[in-house]
């Protein structure tokens, strides 16, 4: 899978991902509740995941299941915005994070034992 996937697109995902294996029809009964969403735009939705390359759909029953996994997606993601908004810069990225101060001491602590478990790998 090489295309974005946009904000409507994950809700699928999350469900699939959360989930495993649904029906079409149970997809649109979730997002018709979390999300009120029609079955049509659910419908229009999933189909768009196929085309992506983020769903696979079977018969029968109109079956739907990842082709990708939540990481593979947010790894692309977060690639997408360091290039986009970063100029490619991960550190830039982590600065703004840091610079906010909106980062808990627990998730810096997080942060510096990743570090380091790269430095030692």
């Amino acid at each position: 899978m090489t295309e974005k996937l946009f904000s409507s697109e994950i809700r699928v995902m999350e469900l699939l991902w959360k989930n495993g294996e649904m029906s079409a029809k149970e997809i649109a009964a979730a997002l018709a509740e979390s999300a009120h969403w029609s079955k049509t735009t659910t419908y229009t939705v999933i189909k768009k995941c196929v085309e992506k390359g983020a769903v696979i759909r079977e018969e029968p029953g109109f079956v739907c299941k990842a082709a990708v996994s939540k990481t593979e997606v947010q790894e692309a993601e977060a690639f997408e915005l360091v290039e986009r908004l970063f100029g490619g810069s991960p550190d830039l990225l982590v600065s703004a994070l840091i610079g906010s101060g909106k980062i808990s001491p627990e998730q810096l602590k997080n942060l510096r034992e990743m570090v380091k478990n790269m430095e030692e790998e």
